[in-house]
């Protein structure tokens, strides 16, 4: 049995563990490739060191995605909160974003949140897709939210 902080394998062989220092630049990369306004390098080494900061490795030893999540306090009932998550775009449609994403449910669940929120934009419907998959609800939508004016979607599930 695995636990929230150990590697854990799917059955196709990918391995979602904790991000290291080495795997950063594959994660920049990742970004670069996946959002119009992509965090920086000292944005992810920031949360290095975090339970919540996981990588999906494909069986060739590449890093195909990753999650940043944490858990911030709220009055006696924690929430987690999905940062950012992402995968190589010749990886999408193979599991891994699902992959991730349960396994960052399971370490936030296990670090104490009561429940999740994240944020999503309004046209990106294969996240929203996804996490509608997983039981988040849309909470509410953030007029001109990201820097080039799109709105964003609060979507939030319980634990």
């Amino acid at each position: 049995m695995t636990t929230p902080s150990s590697p854990a394998v799917t059955r196709d062989g990918v391995t979602i563990r904790r991000a290291e220092r080495a795997d950063l630049l594959a994660i920049l990369r990742i970004e670069n490739a996946s959002f119009p306004q992509p965090w920086p390098y000292d944005a992810f080494e920031k949360f290095l060191g975090e339970p919540g900061f996981l990588v999906a490795e494909i069986p060739d030893g590449q890093v195909a995605g990753y999650v940043v999540s944490d858990v911030m306090p709220n009055y006696g009932r924690d929430i987690g909160h999905v940062k950012d998550i992402a995968v190589h775009p010749e990886c999408r449609g193979s599991g891994i974003g699902s992959a991730l994403l349960g396994r960052s449910l399971a370490v936030l669940a296990g670090a104490g949140a009561y429940s999740v929120k994240l944020e999503v934009r309004d046209s990106n419907e294969g996240a929203k897709r996804l996490y509608r998959e997983f039981g988040f609800d849309p909470l509410r939508r953030v007029p001109r939210y990201y820097e080039d004016g799109e709105d964003a979607i609060v979507m939030v599930r319980e634990l």
